[in-house]
């Protein structure tokens, strides 16, 4: 598919949308910026298809274990679903809290103004990120967009900081916790099958282990995230759930722990029908057993990230439509269904179109993947979450999955550099080797034994191939600095950049207004 049908496609979405919200906004004299709230919504919602949906299949993808259609496929089907089924119907109208809404003087056309500057804004950032392969957080993103507008509107002093000091902390928090977690599951696998003399014994016993805590944490995780804001609904069908408002952490464990159990029966006598059935003794047929936990691990992870981060598209675009249609600024604005048909349908229609380009660069790009190591990523990326959420901390699943992918790389070439001096020895002794080849072939030229010196030259070919593969090996890094510095670097100035386009966006919308 070309760039330009690409972009009709994209735009015939946000004209749909545009239309359908002139026609439920009629002719009244606030309906143009209905519109363009909707416009603005649709364009941000294919934004975070296009960018953030990586970060929950890249891995997978970056494995092998699933090929870009199916991941594709797999991702827009259960973000679509997690935003429908699983999205709320009632959403906070300040992401984040980070502003005051009674600095707005009351006034709902300036908060109507700011809203809307906030999705533009946000989605442009996320559209540049996704030009120049940067995985982005799109909560950072929306919350940039909304501090930008509501300084705009209300100055410095609306500003919750110490709201934003927390997001900043999860900058730091978020890549280092998921590369941590990620790298000590890399190091189990490894040390515990990996370098095991008889690695088909070794799996039979740790991978269906492992495959039951991935179990258990994704459902744990889904639970807390996937499920919280349709909890009671689940509560009053099943009376057996704790009836609280949302999950609590016992609630959510139980049921992880329940289904990890039931995973680990399932499982066990799978894998050792595989290995008993001529799996062999080496690091691709081990992958092998962890290929379709990935595409689960895809599924849950696509589901949760649509029932969640949806809001990030939705939630100033319900504001916008409350505040519209009651003259009125809420902390809290009903979804109506065609908004939340917006924010699902538009992520998967923006990964479809775009999402390739930001899989690629988590997948392959930044260190290179195969099912274990992607196994650890996806595990790091609910696990820590799980952690995050009980302690307290800002965590970011973007920066999280991406510093996951960081850890993986990072584990990989330490574990490497254990092997250095080996290496520096092994390749004195080929570029001996090498010399003596050349000064053999040197002392042929003056004599006629041309079939000698064509053995020779093409002898001292194979060992210049040789020399030239270990020499590269001792350069090789695991992770790609330059890819690493990038992807910081547009973490780090994300809120203010969507910030400072927020502002701008703000001014131009009020004096068209005016």
């Amino acid at each position: 598919m070309n760039n330009t049908i690409r972009l009709l496609l994209g735009v015939g979405f946000a004209v749909a949308v545009a239309y359908y919200a002139s026609s439920i906004m009629g002719h009244g004299g606030n309906a143009g910026f209905m519109v363009l709230a909707a416009v603005f919504g649709a364009y941000m919602a294919m934004n975070i298809g296009a960018n953030d949906v990586a970060n929950n299949v890249g891995p997978a993808f970056g494995s092998g274990a699933i090929t870009m259609g199916g991941v594709i496929i797999i991702a827009a089907i259960f973000e679509a679903m997690g935003a429908l089924v699983a999205g709320g119907d009632v959403v906070g109208t300040i992401k984040k809290g980070i502003i005051d809404p009674a600095a707005f003087g009351g006034d709902p056309m300036l908060f109507v103004y700011a809203m809307s500057a906030a999705l533009l804004a946000a989605a442009l950032w996320l559209n540049l990120a996704t030009w120049l392969k940067a995985p982005v957080s799109t909560t950072h993103s929306i919350v940039g967009g909304v501090l930008g507008g509501g300084i705009a509107a209300g100055g410095f002093a609306i500003v919750s900081w110490g709201t934003m000091g927390k997001i900043a902390v999860s900058w730091v928090i978020s890549p280092v916790l998921g590369g941590v977690i990620a790298a000590i599951f890399l190091y189990i696998i490894k040390s515990q099958i990996l370098y095991q003399k008889d690695m088909r014994t070794a799996a039979k016993k740790v991978v269906p282990v492992l495959v039951a805590i991935m179990a258990g944490a994704f459902l744990t995780y889904l639970t807390l995230k996937g499920l919280k804001h349709v909890w009671r609904d689940l509560t009053d069908m099943l009376s057996f759930l704790p009836q609280t408002k949302k999950p609590t952490f016992m609630a959510a464990l139980i049921i992880g722990l329940i289904g990890g159990f039931i995973t680990y029966v399932m499982v066990k006598p799978r894998v050792l029908k595989k290995v008993e059935n001529g799996l062999g003794e080496n690091r691709a047929d081990i992958n092998i057993l962890f290929g379709i936990p990935l595409v689960f691990s895809a599924i849950f992870l696509s589901f949760a990230h649509g029932a969640n981060d949806v809001a990030n598209a939705v939630g100033p675009l319900a504001a916008v439509y409350d505040a519209l249609t009651h003259a009125a600024i809420a902390t809290k604005a009903a979804i109506p269904l065609w908004v939340m048909v917006v924010g699902g349908v538009g992520i998967s229609i923006g990964l479809a179109l775009y999402g390739p380009r930001l899989i690629r660069t988590v997948g392959s790009e930044i260190t290179e993947l195969d099912e274990m190591r992607a196994f650890s990523i996806m595990m790091a990326a609910a696990i820590t979450v799980i952690i995050a959420s009980q302690l307290g901390l800002p965590v970011s699943s973007t920066h999280i999955a991406v510093g996951a992918v960081f850890g993986v790389g990072f584990l990989r070439e330490w574990l490497d550099s254990k092997n250095m001096d080996e290496k520096q020895k092994k390749l004195q002794i080929e570029v001996e080797k090498l010399d003596a080849i050349k000064a053999e072939l040197d002392a042929l030229k003056s004599e006629e034994d041309y079939k000698k010196q064509v053995e020779l030259i093409e002898a001292q070919k194979r060992q210049k191939k040789k020399v030239k593969s270990i020499k590269r090996s001792l350069r090789e890094t695991y992770v790609k600095r330059g890819m690493v510095k990038k992807i910081i670097a547009a973490w780090v100035i994300t809120v203010p950049a969507a910030a400072f386009l927020s502002a701008i966006i703000f001014y131009v919308i009020k004096g068209f207004a005016a």
